[in-house]
């Protein structure tokens, strides 16, 4: 018995259609844009909790 696929109304960014991403029997990424696209969209749309200064004070 196969997985069932969802046909789910879909909400895609205008700068990603057309993407799919895909692994190879080698485990091997491979996409439909250029990595350095998708880092580029990456970059400008998601926040990088890291950089993020925390307001909190640190316990001592």
């Amino acid at each position: 018995m196969g997985r069932k696929k969802k046909n789910a109304n879909l909400e895609i960014h205008q700068d990603l259609k057309g993407f799919s991403i895909k692994i190879n029997e080698f485990g091997e990424i491979k996409t439909s844009l250029p990595i350095e696209r998708l880092n580029t969209f990456l970059n400008k749309n998601v926040i990088d909790k890291k950089f993020i200064e925390d307001k909190k004070e640190p316990n001592s």
